[in-house]
């Protein structure tokens, strides 16, 4: 029922103006790629976290070995068994001397694989069943800052993944993949920025279709 003074058109038209509109994704603030931002791997101790407990266990492995506390080899060896029950818990196989940037987010690290060679930047978020790994004898990836990988993503060999780079799910890297792309397929294409970088052009690319204009009925 309208209020009283106003007709019966205007009251929806006003009601849908007041309602506040939510803000963006891509209005929030952008995420680092080069500072850590620690408080994505923060956990409170009597939490059950086993993928920030697992990550605790490595970074306690690491801060101990380069300590000269005189009680750095008990701790250090404290470290390694909460590595290898949170590793079974978890079902991930991430070294204790893996190369990894801080602020790092593992929501679900079931199956999770990492070279303990292979670097990763600050801000990254790893899915499930994930494999960073060398390809035959050849080198390890390196994977920027603030790069997104999707479930089941095999990104193998000698290459580098720049930052704020997505890559799909289940999707097989092979190549490098520029900053701010996306690379996705078995093997991955890379798609080009909203910003139109180039790729390069060794590489497969994929230019995101142009928007199909509404047509009113």
């Amino acid at each position: 029922m309208s209020p009283p003074g106003r007709p019966k058109g205007e009251f929806r038209s006003a009601q849908h103006e007041a309602t506040p509109v939510s803000s963006s994704i891509d209005d929030a603030a952008p995420i680092s790629a080069s500072v850590p931002d620690w408080s994505r791997e923060a956990k409170t101790w009597w939490r059950w976290d086993p993928p920030r407990s697992l990550l605790a266990s490595i970074r306690a492995y690491q801060r101990h070995r380069r300590s000269r506390n005189p009680l750095r080899i008990p701790l250090r060896m404290l470290a390694v068994l909460r590595h290898r029950f949170w590793s079974v818990v978890t079902g991930a196989d991430i070294p204790v001397n893996s190369r990894l940037g801080g602020g790092l987010c593992i929501p679900h690290p079931h199956g999770i694989v990492i070279h303990p060679a292979a670097p990763i930047g600050p801000n990254c978020m790893i899915f499930q069943q994930v494999t960073i790994g060398a390809r035959d004898t050849e080198g390890v990836p390196r994977i920027g800052g603030h790069v997104d990988i999707g479930t089941g993503a095999k990104i193998l060999g000698d290459l580098t993944i720049g930052d704020h780079a997505r890559i799909g799910a289940n999707a097989v890297v092979l190549h490098d993949v520029p900053a701010g792309c996306t690379a996705t397929g078995v093997p991955a294409k890379v798609h080009l920025p909203r910003t139109g970088e180039p790729a390069p052009l060794d590489q497969p690319v994929l230019r995101k279709p142009a928007a199909t204009p509404l047509i009113e009925m």
